[in-house]
């Protein structure tokens, strides 16, 4: 068991997100971008290494505008060679990586337009971690989508849609359940029809299910993923007192949390920590878990 938390590091002054809107792009400016992100992203390794958070979910703003028909810079040449690097440290200190596009990545839209677009970001994503060499363990997760008035047809289209997916993709794609619209059990027929692993958000569930505990799940969920899948991912949070339903929360709850790590106790798990305030929680979490069995804080020296 891997503990992290996503994208954002608010101990180090530094992000691995600098972008620029797209009326001001040019080559040059994303040249400089990414050679800044790029620092950003090895400095944030280093610290999560030194403090033993292994799993990290990478931004999808590492690299402004990759998928967009404007971006003609060769970045996946020009910065090979930090890619590797990259790529090096993480396998030599036996992180997890994630990546997960935004909202805007459907494939089950019944927009042509819509499906394309998506497909060109989840070919940047996956090209990201090949880049970094690392194996079919580093996940690009997307949610379900939308349902357009008719959630079985949609599921229908998702399932369709994903067979048209280059395999270089769908080794790395895994769905997630979402608060409203799919939960863990929709995503486990997408399963049955696709072969794509489920990743399971606790907090999503506690919003959206259909009576079943989070615990009993987590056995048909572990058989979603394969060998070289790796481990299951999962992503945890809470809800923010006194915002909309759905908020994530500012700070985690350690009580929460320990409980939720007493339920998962038979599962092999990473464990993402969607808290807004990143590692500042994710050390707690860690210190919380240190009498835990399954936790990693570090590979062994001969791995």
């Amino acid at each position: 068991m891997r503990i992290g938390y996503p994208c954002i590091n608010r101990s180090i002054h530094c992000t691995a997100s600098h972008t620029f809107r797209l009326a001001s792009y040019t080559g040059e400016r994303l040249r400089e971008t990414v050679t800044a992100n790029l620092a950003c992203l090895e400095k944030i390794l280093r610290y999560n290494h030194e403090h033993g958070l292994l799993f990290f979910r990478i931004t999808s703003d590492l690299v402004p505008f990759a998928s967009h028909p404007i971006c003609t810079f060769p970045w996946q040449e020009h910065f090979a060679g930090e890619f590797r690097r990259i790529g090096e440290f993480i396998r030599k200190n036996g992180f997890r990586i994630s990546m997960h596009p935004d909202q805007f990545v459907l494939l089950n839209a019944p927009d042509e337009g819509v499906f394309q677009r998506s497909i060109a970001d989840l070919v940047y994503q996956t090209q990201v971690l090949d880049l970094m060499g690392l194996d079919a363990t580093a996940k690009v997760q997307i949610h379900v989508g939308g349902v357009y008035g008719d959630k079985r047809l949609s599921m229908d289209r998702f399932a369709e849609k994903y067979t048209l997916l280059d395999e270089v993709i769908k080794n790395r794609l895994v769905i997630e359940n979402d608060e409203r619209l799919y939960t863990i059990r929709d995503c486990l027929e997408l399963h049955d029809r696709t072969g794509i692993p489920v990743i399971a958000d606790s907090f999503h569930h506690a919003l959206n299910n259909k009576g079943e505990r989070f615990a009993d799940l987590l056995e048909p969920l572990r058989e979603t993923w394969k060998g070289r899948d790796g481990i299951p991912m999962v992503d945890y949070s809470s809800q923010e007192p006194g915002k909309r339903v759905g908020a994530h929360a500012e700070h985690i709850v350690l009580e929460d949390f320990r409980q939720f790590l007493k339920e998962t106790l038979l599962a092999d798990i990473d464990i993402m920590l969607e808290i807004k305030d990143k590692e500042k929680s994710a050390l707690l979490a860690l210190a919380a878990a240190r009498d835990d069995a399954r936790l990693i804080t570090r590979i062994p020296a001969h791995a």
